[in-house]
């Protein structure tokens, strides 16, 4: 398969990719009612519900809009081979391949990320603000970035480095070793997230003594759950919107309320959240989704070995040789078809994830203050309630609120 062919099938793969986007986001749109349907009664009222098909419309258009950005963009730097071009100035400058890749791969992340400023800006401050969500402040948003880019350049230099120096001492056996330090790093994180991660965006502090902290712990001791601290996140820092999660793998378990849904939810209606929670760490839905992910990227990158020391890949992008860092961009591409098949079925499995976790804290708990938190959730994020069955089976990671209403009304305990 000669440069020439190739280039045709990337071609192909992103417009393909970027008109089936488009097709679902259309037909998901128009499978919302303007009219508050009878199923949604009780949950949404009609105010409510016109601002939540508003706030839906108008993110479906502003990311047809960004998408279309980004879709010419791609288009336009891959046909005039801007990549191959950006290359070779970089090739005449710099001896070393692998500082090379490295600077290469930076300066698309600094590009990419100020053309994508002005989308983001409009999103926070007009679209989020308007519907009334955003918090974020100018100087947030300065801070988050500055913070974000030293992340990529500790996290993203040391993944990245580490990949580029095992491709070029290892060459195709690098799949193997860079898969066991990819492997390490996401431990990692899911060990630190909360300790080493979120401190440097949020403030977390514990939970004060009281009712809701005795009765968390009053459940967790029933269900036999290890937990060793509760902290409260700043959310409304950034937005009004709310969530709950718990992190750490092992024996120590960590829990973290957004004071957005402490400040929203009654306390039975927490403890009903955290239950969910706590189901998913009771079903290992946690360590089974870890270790798909890691047998997921062990596959990935044992099939890019087969592929990035092809140099029609590098020709196909506008290089005139052989380039590791041009091969991993069409890599990408070629792999985004497999790439949408395996994320639907990890879609599915979450989706049953969920299922299982609602099912343990209506049984160990209670299910109508779920049903209740779950309503209230939906509502104060403007979520759409009724999604078409095609968007949902690609995309969705959770189930549809009225599926999940559905599945523990039916429950019995």
């Amino acid at each position: 398969m000669n440069s020439d062919i190739i280039l045709i099938i990337i071609i192909g793969i992103l417009s393909f990719d970027f008109a089936l986007d488009q097709i679902l986001d259309y037909i998901n749109l128009k499978n919302q009612k303007p009219d508050l349907p009878t199923e949604l009664h009780g949950i949404y009222d009609e105010e409510k519900y016109k601002k939540s098909h508003d706030y839906h419309l108008t993110n479906t258009k502003f990311g047809f809009l960004t998408a279309t950005f980004s879709f010419v963009l791609i288009l336009l730097v891959i046909i005039t081979g801007a990549f191959g071009w950006l290359n070779g100035v970089l090739t005449e400058k710099i001896s070393s391949p692998i500082i090379v890749s490295l600077t290469f791969f930076g300066i698309i992340f600094i590009i990419s990320d100020i053309l994508n400023i002005p989308f983001s800006l409009y999103k926070i401050f007009v679209i989020e603000e308007k519907f009334g969500f955003n918090k974020t402040t100018v100087k947030t948003y300065i801070t988050d970035k500055i913070k974000g880019y030293l992340l990529t350049i500790i996290f993203g230099g040391i993944i990245l480095g580490s990949l580029l120096f095992l491709i070029d001492k290892l060459e195709k056996d690098f799949w193997l070793w860079f898969w066991m330090v990819i492997s390490a790093i996401l431990v990692f994180i899911n060990v630190f997230y909360t300790s080493l991660i979120v401190p440097l965006f949020n403030k977390l502090k514990p939970l004060e003594d009281g009712e809701l902290r005795q009765s968390i712990e009053a459940y967790s001791k029933k269900v036999d759950f290890p937990l060793t601290n509760i902290f409260v996140i700043d959310g409304s820092k950034r937005s009004t919107k709310a969530n709950a999660y718990f992190s750490g793998i092992g024996s120590k378990k960590k829990i973290v309320l957004f004071d957005t849904l402490i400040n929203n939810h009654t306390k039975e209606e927490l403890i009903a959240v955290l239950a969910h929670e706590v189901g998913h760490y009771k079903k290992k839905h946690i360590q089974t989704g870890l270790l798909l992910s890691i047998l997921q990227i062990g596959v990935i990158l044992f099939i890019s070995s087969l592929f990035l020391f092809n140099s029609d890949l590098s020709k196909a992008l506008g290089a005139e040789t052989n380039t590791i860092h041009l091969n991993l961009i069409a890599f990408g591409i070629l792999f985004t078809p497999i790439s949408h098949v395996i994320g639907i079925f990890m879609n599915i499995f979450s989706r049953k994830n969920e299922y299982e976790a609602d099912k343990f804290a209506a049984v160990t708990y209670q299910g109508q203050p779920l049903q209740d938190a779950l309503k209230k959730l939906s509502v104060n994020n403007l979520s759409n309630l009724t999604p078409h069955p095609a968007y949902v089976f690609i995309h969705y990671s959770h189930p549809p609120l009225l599926a999940r209403l559905k599945a523990l009304q039916q429950i019995k305990l």
